[in-house]
């Protein structure tokens, strides 16, 4: 068995890296250890020269001197430091935070005080770290609701650089490890925007600008009758921005709580009916939106909110369904609900990739050429939370997707 290294107490005073320091009831300093003299920058032979009052600022030193008074009155072991602000001075008159315990003893009759003094410089750089980590994200927080309220003004001077909405965050102040994740979280989310948006408003600003051009071209040579393929192409690609745009502003009303309820009574089938109407103007050539009424129901709910979610559904079985692809709007009443269906025969969604359809700007692997924000399903289920509906979802890749919602009667 190896045998064990004896220490004796001085050698652990004069070696250990925590500053140690011995005073009496004056506070005139008894003993030291070498590391509390390098610590004030003090020889110490010079240090064991000094009251502790010598190594406080000069504007603690009033104060220190009834605190001395009052611990002398009640002597007992405590930590000075914890939750204060409590500095110390070097040779050099530079100042230093620092945290001091306590200890009160007696030796032949006379009181003396034992102080372990710790410099935390480092931890104090942390924290102000951590501080500026925060007003930094409350900064980004700031600046992403400016932009939501200039995309409520619909400003004409947009900049087209959107950023995500920020899931507000709530950073620890007390753990830095925490407004780090943060900071990540809120890193990828903004890549997904910037992706996003980035395909979303190019490829119709290219359509615009493009065509204009060709517009141009046709007017100067007078071929008046090929200018109107391009005016459609232009029409076509300011109705998609316009459409982002709603996106971007349905999701800013929801994240922040500006969404106000209406409930009225209305029958569900007629508004169903009034709203496949219009969308069969923006379906494809040769698509086919046949509408079942499997019984009608008079229902009260928030008419704006259900045209919005369920013309959402439509478009999309319209967008991700061929060009001469059936869908089918079927209306059913139950006992205590009725049930609105949408389903086509389009591409369908990866099994696998189905439980994080509700995400904000997700989109599946095997609709990435086909334009689209990744708000609708999200918008959807949030207004469905609103007004107490649900949603329920049923695909299969290369075969079709039925998407229903439920409305409490």
């Amino acid at each position: 068995m190896p045998s064990r290294v004896k220490y004796d107490y001085k050698t652990l005073f004069e070696n250990t890296s925590v500053g140690i320091v011995i005073s009496d009831v004056n506070g005139r300093i008894i003993d030291a250890n070498p590391y509390s003299a390098d610590l004030f920058g003090y020889d110490l032979e010079e240090f064991l020269e000094l009251y502790i009052k010598d190594l406080l600022p000069e504007n603690s030193k009033n104060k220190h001197a009834a605190h001395h008074s009052a611990y002398n009155a009640h002597p007992k072991a405590r930590v000075m430091g914890m939750g204060l602000d409590i500095y110390g001075m070097k040779k050099d008159k530079s100042i230093f935070p620092l945290e001091i315990s306590l200890n009160p003893f007696e030796k032949d009759g006379e009181r003396y005080t034992t102080s372990f003094i710790v410099d935390i410089t480092l931890r104090k750089k942390w924290e102000e770290e951590l501080k500026k980590q925060n007003q930094k994200l409350e900064l980004v927080k700031q600046e992403l609701q400016l932009l939501n309220q200039e995309l409520e003004e619909k400003v004409e001077a947009r900049t087209f650089t959107l950023k995500a909405t920020l899931q507000e965050l709530r950073a620890s102040r007390n753990e830095i490890k925490d407004a780090l994740t943060k900071e990540k979280e809120l890193g990828e989310l903004k890549s997904r925007f910037v992706s996003m948006a980035s395909h979303e408003f190019r490829t119709p600003l290219s359509t615009i600008l493009s065509s204009a051009s060709l517009i141009h071209r046709y007017l100067e040579s007078g071929q008046i009758d090929k200018c109107d393929k391009h005016i459609n192409r232009i029409k076509s690609s300011v109705e998609h921005l316009n459409s982002v745009l709603d996106d971007f502003l349905s999701i800013g009303r929801i994240e922040e709580g500006l969404i106000k309820l209406n409930f009225e009574e209305f029958d569900v089938y007629t508004e169903v009916e009034n709203i496949v109407v219009e969308m069969r103007e923006l379906s494809k050539s040769h698509q086919k939106i046949e509408l079942i009424n499997k019984g009608s129901a008079t229902i009260i709910t928030d008419k704006h909110l259900l045209k919005i979610a369920f013309s959402n559904l439509l478009s999309n079985a319209i967008k991700f369904s061929p060009v001469d692809g059936l869908i089918v709007v079927t209306t059913e009443k139950k006992q205590k609900s009725v049930i609105l269906t949408v389903k086509d025969n389009g591409v369908g969604i990866p099994e696998a990739e189905q439980k994080r359809l509700f995400i904000r700007f997700f989109r599946a692997s095997n609709v990435q050429n086909i334009q689209g924000t990744g708000l609708g399903l999200y918008i959807v289920k949030r207004y469905m939370n609103l007004i107490g509906g649900q949603i329920n979802i049923q695909s299969v890749a290369n075969e079709g997707t039925s998407i229903s919602i439920e409305l409490p009667l």
